[in-house]
């Protein structure tokens, strides 16, 4: 299984930025086909950069970094996952930690926008982990395993749903979590996948918490840890390709 090589470019960027930064994965890979072998990419740029820079890339897949659990009708500001789609979209980041706590996203809801975005051809990568708090007082596989429950929709299969572990504590703080810690949790759900999924052995588990060039092979060394999905070192092409020469063969 390729690893997937994840960007989320979050709210940062301009035209002129986004035209750079794309540009530059792109050369970067050219130069070093080599790394399609073992790698899959992914970038999520802001909704409205997206189509641009879908017409920049060959060999790098787009992603929308939300969309609702509607199909369409009268939700201002809402995009579906149809419309991603149709412009040319391949993956979406449902669950992230910051939708989760900023705009108080459930399980519940988090489950309904998968379910539409599958519907629409798209791969969901849904977000699950714990804050800091929930580390510490030891409950952090109850957490996990109540967002994988909950969060999941109907249909779900290796082919149209990527897991991301994103421990909340190590997100944008240059925190990182062990080796050993990041061994047990994907260990644990893809012990859950494989209990209540037919093919929950193949679904990807990226690990997501301030991967950086410096600690990518150790990451990718883990047992159980598909990719990586990378938030302020994808915003340098120069980090985020680092993080996937880090792969190895």
């Amino acid at each position: 299984m390729k690893k997937l090589i994840a960007g989320n470019w979050k709210m940062n960027g301009t035209e002129q930025s986004s035209d750079a930064l794309i540009v530059a994965v792109e050369e970067a890979i050219q130069k070093n086909p080599a790394v399609l072998e073992q790698c899959d990419f992914v970038v999520c740029p802001p909704f409205l950069y997206l189509p641009m820079v879908k017409d920049k890339t060959s060999v790098v897949a787009v992603g929308g970094q939300d969309c609702s659990d509607r199909e369409n009708g009268a939700f201002t500001g809402d995009i579906s996952g149809a419309m991603l789609k149709d412009i040319g979209a391949t993956y979406v980041i449902l669950g992230h930690s910051e939708r989760r706590q900023y705009h108080a996203e459930s399980d519940v809801l988090v489950a309904a926008k998968a379910q539409m975005a599958n519907a629409a051809g798209l791969i969901t990568i849904i977000c699950v982990g714990e804050t800091e708090a929930e580390r510490e007082a030891g409950a952090q596989n109850d957490v996990v395993g109540s967002q994988l429950k909950a969060s999941l929709p109907q249909g779900v299969n290796a082919q149209n749903t990527v897991i991301a572990y994103e421990p909340v504590w190590a997100i944008g703080t240059g925190k990182t979590a062990t080796a050993e810690d990041i061994r047990a949790m994907h260990a644990f759900i893809r012990e859950k996948l494989v209990q209540t999924l037919a093919d929950g052995a193949n679904i990807r588990i990226l690990y997501g918490g301030s991967v950086k060039p410096a600690n990518a092979a150790e990451i990718f060394g883990v047992p159980n840890v598909d990719g990586a999905l990378i938030g302020g070192a994808s915003l340098k092409a120069d980090d985020y390709m680092g993080i996937a020469n880090a792969v190895k063969g």
